[in-house]
Parts: structure tokens; sequence; C-alpha cells
């Protein structure tokens, strides 16, 4: 299909713009000459928002945008503007709350028509071509619109006034609030109510990841000793990693599950789930020693790291669930292509450990008929049933594995969104960095180095803010406070893992121009856009943890820990000013803001603050190190100062380091906990008894 004569996208950096490059829809993107042309043009705006590796999204594409039929409608009726969610979040998290607003639901695709001046007057989700499902269509919709824009149109615009009005105190000031210390005893307790005893996670279906959940949860544990809270944990990440959510040939993880189960799952994956999930299977080994945990975070890496990088270094964004054949198609096995592939006792054992059957073992639909295709699960290895011992068995597997993975290769690959987010790439810095100090990696460390480098020298403003998106050669998009945030919070993993001064350095940099254009002096709290970005409507703030933390909650994260790093009293109030400044929305839902609790666990100590001296790469500095590193210590601020560098960049950084004194033979361990110092110790059992006492201290 040709391009549209009035189509604007062909040039555009997202991936899912281009996409819709050739739609005989006249799209534009996001822009004054949008909006010029529509008040030129005297018509309403058709607003599309949505994402790559939207199923939805994909399917209103197919069914209407590129359709001639509803294409010469909405070209005479609107200016069409396309928006990628993930390139302006801004503009999607304005228009998302206005279709909550006016229709009690939200998702995407994401439609919104609105007057010329942007105020939205009718907003929706997926729309059919034609009446269905209980939806109006498109055909019928349009129409009506422009009957209304030409008959009623006053009445539209007080409509849309009405929705601005009711958006406006979103962009209010958060008002300080009293400490409240029951915070993490409720957050536990709504999190006990939701949770399902049987396959874990919280709620029925669909289920979702939800990393920071089980963060909170592993904290709440080791501050109280609930073990009922680790067990929360620990059923989850065994069900989700042995269940269908999880590719079990090729690694990483889906999007989410359409059932309690973890089984079936929408088969997108993303980079950010890939991120966060691997920091709490990391931290779940760290806690409870668990080899599955550590061996779903390798996993979890090695896809990454195998599929989601780029030549540079930097990390893409996603993978689509549809591909030829289908959602999932990619994914999933019929028994014959099990047949060519695997030998009659590689089938067996395959059936049992995968859980196939001939028929197929999922039901695509309502109607209970199974789809002849079989989605991979599994059980725990059982080395009775197949009369072998665990290692030979667990090899055999192995083997299985890489031979249904080389089959697949050869299949039709669902879409990559090659772009590179700042804020996703953030967030699996700080997980590869994590990873490699919990597993001794340092191939994983040197990955997360890439990606800092790239953003760090790519990525960056003239005056020293960061882009948003990366892709085709350009940076773009001033960058929001998720951007900010994740990334500072990547760079201080990094310098905890690799010690080298300059990732600390660009953090505190980072952080520096994050709140001089981020902060609201006036109420506390970062807002999401900065001062000098494009103005919409309001300027919100950011708070509940949703798929995704909250650039509030690690921020405050953020500021402990570099306030901790540094013995910055200014960066430590800061911290104070935006706890206070969300506790009381966070006391309202603490089950919303299991993210800002992790952050203010850390805030409310005790904290431990460790200096290690020593040589660098010594075996006794290692050694020291290990038994951090080996152990769960999620409120730890650590530097290392090099006793083999004369006047190391860390000394400029934390000034506070000058007085340690610095014998160049052997390695030694400062540990204060609680506000307390102890005398220094080159002894890993008695660093570990410094760091286990006192690490529980029940909420008040």
């Amino acid at each position: 299909m040709k391009k549209g004569p009035g189509n604007h996208l062909i040039h555009e950096k997202s991936p899912y713009l281009r996409q819709h490059a050739h739609n005989p829809v006249n799209w534009h993107p996001w822009g004054r000459k949008a909006f010029e042309a529509s008040r030129k043009a005297d018509k309403p705006i058709f607003l599309s928002i949505g994402y790559s590796t939207c199923h939805w999204c994909h399917v209103m594409e197919v069914e209407s945008f590129e359709d001639p039929e509803v294409a010469a409608l909405m070209n005479e009726a609107f200016i069409s503007i396309k928006v990628d969610r993930e390139e302006r979040p801004d503009i999607d998290r304005l228009y998302i709350q206005a279709c909550q607003l006016m229709t009690g639901q939200a998702g995407w695709p994401l439609t919104v028509i609105m007057t010329p001046e942007r105020k939205p007057f009718f907003a929706g989700t997926y729309i059919p071509k034609h009446d269905r499902f209980g939806r109006v269509g498109m055909m019928r919709l349009i129409p009506r619109i422009h009957e209304l824009w030409e008959s009623k149109r006053q009445e539209l615009i007080r409509s849309s006034d009405t929705i601005i009005a009711q958006l406006e105190p979103e962009s209010s000031g958060t008002k300080a609030a009293p400490p409240r210390p029951d915070l993490g005893h409720t957050g536990f307790a709504e999190l006990k109510r939701s949770f399902d005893p049987e396959y874990g996670g919280f709620g029925r279906e669909p289920k979702f990841p939800i990393p920071h959940h089980h963060s909170f949860l592993l904290r709440y544990w080791r501050r109280t000793g609930r073990k009922e809270a680790k067990e929360m944990v620990e059923i989850t990440l065994r069900k989700m990693s042995r269940g269908g959510i999880f590719d079990q040939v090729g690694f990483g993880f889906h999007r989410y599950s359409t059932d309690r189960r973890w089984f079936l799952p929408h088969f997108e994956k993303m980079l950010y789930d890939q991120a966060l999930l691997s920091l709490v299977y990391t931290e779940a080994f760290q806690a409870t020693r668990g080899v599955e945990y550590r061996d779903t975070a390798h996993k979890i890496c090695s896809y990454v790291l195998r599929d989601m990088v780029s030549d540079e270094g930097a990390f893409y964004s996603a993978e689509d669930a549809d591909s030829l054949g289908g959602e999932g198609r990619f994914y999933t096995w019929s028994w014959d292509e099990i047949e060519r592939v695997l030998s009659p006792r590689e089938i067996s054992t395959a059936a049992r450990f995968y859980r196939l059957r001939r028929e197929g073992n999922f039901s695509p639909d309502a109607d209970d008929s199974t789809s002849g295709l079989n989605i991979l699960s599994t059980a725990p290895l059982q080395p009775s049933s197949l009369n072998a011992d665990s290692r030979k068995e667990a090899a055999f597997i192995e083997s299985i594995r890489k031979k249904l993975f080389q089959s697949r290769q050869d299949r039709s690959r669902p879409l990559k969104d090659d772009k590179v987010l700042a804020d996703w790439n953030g967030l699996m810095i700080a997980a590869l960095a994590g990873a490699a100090r919990a597993f001794d990696k340092p191939d994983y460390a040197d990955a997360a180095a890439r990606s800092a480098r790239f953003i760090l020298s790519q990525m960056r403003q003239p005056d020293g803010g960061l882009w948003h998106r990366f892709h085709s050669g350009e940076s773009a998009i001033k960058a929001y406070a998720d951007d900010y945030a994740f990334l500072i919070w990547g760079l201080i993993e990094l310098y905890e893992t690799t010690f080298a001064a300059e990732y600390l350095q660009s953090a505190l940099e980072l952080n520096k121009y994050f709140s001089d254009h981020f902060w609201d002096s006036k109420s506390g709290g970062y807002f999401f856009t900065p001062d000098n970005g494009e103005a919409l409507f309001w300027r919100h703030k950011e708070i509940i943890d949703g798929a995704i933390p909250s650039s509030n909650s690690i921020a405050l994260l953020n500021l402990v820990r570099l306030s901790r790093l540094t013995a910055s009293p200014g960066l430590e109030a800061q911290a104070v000013q935006l706890a206070d400044a969300w506790r009381e929305k966070a006391a309202a839902a603490p089950s919303s803001h299991t993210q800002f609790l992790c952050a203010l666990d850390f805030l409310d100590g005790p904290s431990i603050e460790i200096v290690f001296t020593g040589r660098s790469a010594s075996p006794d500095i290692r050694e020291l190190m290990r038994t951090l590193r080996t152990g769960y210590y999620p409120s730890a601020a650590v530097i290392f100062i090099p006793t083999d560098t004369d006047n190391p960049e860390i000394l400029k950084l934390a000034p506070f380091t000058r007085q340690f004194t610095r014998d160049r033979k052997n390695a030694h361990a400062y540990v204060c906990r609680g506000f307390q110092c102890h005398e220094p110790t080159s002894d890993p059992q008695t660093l570990r008894r410094l760091l286990e006492d006192g690490a529980k201290k029940t909420f008040s």
C-alpha cells in the first residue's frame, strides 16, 4: 500500500510511528504543524496513542487505519495525530487520565478526539470498524462526531473545558504530612489480603508481575522476621519462572499472564520487565540462597544480552507478541513440530518436563477447545521420574531445550522495537550491575557499563541534561523524570559494582540537573516534565508504583544513597522533604506504593555505610567484598578507596573518606550502622557479624 498523500510519519524515528507511515490516514506527528493544520482546517484532532508491541493497536491498525473507507472518513473529519506512548509518556499520561475521567477506564490503543487547543471531548480505547463487542464502530462514530462538531461545537468545547478543569488538581502540590509509622505493616497486610497462596501473585487473572511488591516483602521480612512475607515472594517467583509467562526455550519474561496460573501469557517482551524481574530474582537469591532464583536471573540477563542489545551496547525496548502465524506463534509448538526436532526418547522427557500434549495444552478462546499448540511450562526437576541423577537429568533437559531453541531460530521472529530509551536502559544497567555483584559476573558489569557510556555520550543535551529517545543515529525528546531517576539508579549500582568514580560523578551531576529542572520547591517532589520542556495543561507528578516504579520513589532511593555515599546533609534533607511530601498519599494505599516503601526502609534505617580500603583486586579486598555481596543487605551504601592509587577520584566526591587510614598492605572494612561506627576490620567473619547485628528492627 502506498503512503497516504498527507501521511507525515515516514521520516519519524519511532518504529511504531513508522509502522503507520503507509496508512491511507493522513497522520501527523505530535507538534505545532499538526495543531496549526487543525486550526486552519477548522477540524478537531483525532489523537491515537499506542506502542509497537500493543496487540490491539495492531488490530485497530489493520481493521481501520489501513482501510481506505475508514481513512477517507478520518481525513475528511479530522486532523489525525499518532503518538508513541513510549516516546512521549507525558502526552500519554495526560490523556490517559482524561480517558479515565470520561469513561472510567483507560488503556491502549488510546483514542482521544479534541479541539485544536488539545482539549479532549471524546475518549476511548480500541474502536472496531463496525459496531461490535458492544462498542460503537468507526464507521458510525466518525460521522456522528463530525455532525456534533458542526452543529453543537460549543457544547463539545464546554465539555472539554470541564475535563481540563477536573485534571488541574493533579498539578497541585502534595501537602507534607507527619510520618506514618504503620506504612510497612499496612502495606504487608494489604498485599497479604490479595495474595494467591496457590499460584502466587496478587489477585486473580490477568496477573502482572509486580517486582517491587516482592522487593518490599523481602525488606519487610528482613526488618520484622515475618517468614510469611518471604514465603509470598518465593511462591510467586517459583511459579512465574516455571510458568508459560517465562520463555522456557529462549528465556525472558512475557508481559503478563491471562490466567492465574502464570501459564497463558500475552507474549510481548518488554525491557523494563526483564530489568525489574532480574533485580528481584537476584535479591531473592541473596536473601534465600535459592539456586532457582539465581538461575532465572542469569536466564533473563542471557536473553537481554543475546537479543536486546545494539552494536553500541544500548538496550532495545521490546519484542512484539505477534509474528507470522499470529500472537505467540513464535513461542508455541505443535506436536508435529516437536516430532520433527526431537527423538522419541527426548519427546518422552520433554512431554513430562514441559507438560506437552499431542492435542495441544491450551485454549486461546473461551470455548475450551484446544489450539493444537503447546506453551512450555516446567515442573521442578524430579530425578526419580527419569531414573537418573539430577545432574544428568538437568543436562539432558538442557540439550532438549537447545535443540528446540535452534529450531525456533528458523521461524519468523516477532517485530523488535529497536529504539533506545534512557529510562529503560537505566533500569537494565541497575539490574546487570546488581547481578554482576551478586553472582561475580564481570561480563554483566561490562554490559552495564557499555550502555551507561552510550547514554552519557550519545543522549546528553548540550546543557548537560538527557534526551529521552535514541534511534537511527538521532537523540531527541527532552528527558522525563523517569529518565533521570532510573539512569541515576543504574549509575549508583554501577559505581557500587565497579567502584569507577566516574559513574558516581555522573550520578551526582544528573541528580543536580534533575533537581534544578524538575523539583517542586513549593511542595516537594519531582514533576514528571522539566521546567524547560513542552508546556501541556499542567505538570504532574508520579508517585504510584505501577508496572514500573514511579520516578519519585526511585528518586527518593537515589537521594538517600547519594547522601550516604557522599555524606551530604543537603541531599539527606532533600530526601526527607521528598519522603514527607508523599507519606500521606502513600498511607491511603501503601500496597500501591511498594517501591516508595522500599526507599523509606532505607531512609528510616537502620542503614549501613561501608568504606572498603585496600589494593585494587587484591585477594583480601575481594574476600571482604564477597562477604557483603553474597548476603542480603538492601540498605547498604558502599565506597571503595584504592590504596594503590594516589589521590583517587572518590576522595573528591566523598571528602569525608580522607580521614580513613590508608594501610597500603592490608584490606579493611569500616562499617557504620544506624549512625554508629565500629572499629575497622580485616576479618570477613567479623564483617559478617557487623552486617548482621541489628539487621532486624520492627516497624513501630
